[in-house]
């Protein structure tokens, strides 16, 4: 006799295990591609983050590279101040802030030299030259009784006594401040110092997108006591009283021909005393401000460095202020 064992569906694997068995399956799919996707975005964005940051140190090395070329141009301009004839190719760079451009393979660097001795010195100011300060605060957009307390503030800030000037500031005003301090009564030692003096406001001293700041045209390193015309930017000159942009532009066409002196000659005529005291045109400088930006083939954005050197006896270099990236 044959017998016939009959298998319950449960026993036999009904659809409701299969069912179960291919949602399990779609699950730890699932989990997979997450896994694989995530594991290949963090790949991605490591390999980009690598690629960003070699960008990022050439150009670095490339601006760089910029400041060395200018410490070299300023040393050969230094040099060569005095000779009368010089080889077309082999003329020295301007140190008054003309950029240039310097291919280095398919990047490039732009840099500019700007000599100290043509901006307005924080620490030589006095009652009599703070109008240039002021000149160059009104130029830039500050309204007249701005400037004038912090014309005056700044005169304070530097001064050794505690009184202060009709608009100015000494320690009884800071000292009335939300956070207090004391009025320094000693020389600038950076024009970003600026900041802590009343009335002056990051607007005013670096620019807010719409207007240039002031503070490209001042300086607490230059040892010159008057502005030197040869070097000297346009804001400045403009910031001299009694001076036209058709003289300032006079002065900076001149210097493509550093033996023509008729603009300089017209310039300081055109100054009336006591005015005309502060300003001269000397030979060049000592200390120089150099600004060495580096880029990556067309890219528009650089990496940025300031600098300000000392060239001390010899030709010796030494830094006063470095910042990268600015």
């Amino acid at each position: 006799m044959t017998y016939v064992t009959l298998l319950s569906p449960s026993r036999a694997g009904g659809p409701e295990e299969s069912g179960i068995a291919l949602l399990m399956v779609l699950w730890v799919l699932t989990v997979l591609m997450v896994i694989v996707l995530s594991f290949s975005y963090m790949t991605r964005t490591e390999t980009q983050a690598a690629v960003a940051f070699q960008q990022g140190v050439e150009k670095k090395f490339l601006a760089e590279a910029g400041v060395e070329r200018a410490i070299m141009e300023i040393i050969y301009a230094r040099m060569n101040q005095n000779i009368q004839i010089i080889a077309d190719g082999n003329e020295p760079w301007r140190t008054d802030g003309t950029p240039y451009t310097v291919a280095a393979g398919n990047n490039h660097f732009s840099v500019s030299i700007t000599d100290e001795s043509g901006k307005i010195n924080l620490n030589t100011l006095t009652d009599a030259s703070g109008i240039i300060l002021k000149d160059l605060l009104m130029n830039s957009g500050v309204q007249e009784a701005e400037a004038d307390i912090i014309v005056d503030s700044v005169l304070d800030w530097k001064d050794a006594d505690d009184l202060a000037r009709l608009h100015g500031a000494e320690s009884d005003y800071y000292q009335s401040l939300a956070n207090p301090y004391k009025a320094k009564n000693a020389n600038f030692e950076t024009p970003e110092e600026l900041l802590l003096v009343r009335g002056m406001t990051p607007a005013i001293l670096y620019g807010d997108g719409t207007k240039k700041g002031i503070m490209d045209f001042l300086t607490v390193n230059s040892k010159a006591g008057q502005i030197n015309l040869k070097v000297a930017p346009k804001e400045v000159l403009l910031a001299v009283p009694g001076a036209t942009p058709e003289l300032a532009d006079a002065i900076i066409d001149s210097r493509q021909d550093p033996k023509d002196m008729a603009a300089v000659q017209a310039f300081t005529a055109s100054i009336k005393p006591p005015f005309n005291s502060f300003i001269g045109a000397g030979a060049l400088g000592d200390t120089f401000s150099i600004e060495s930006s580096g880029y990556k083939g067309d890219e528009k954005g650089g990496f940025t460095i300031k600098a300000t050197v000392v060239i001390d006896g010899n030709n010796k270099i030494r830094y006063a202020y470095y910042k990268g990236p600015a």
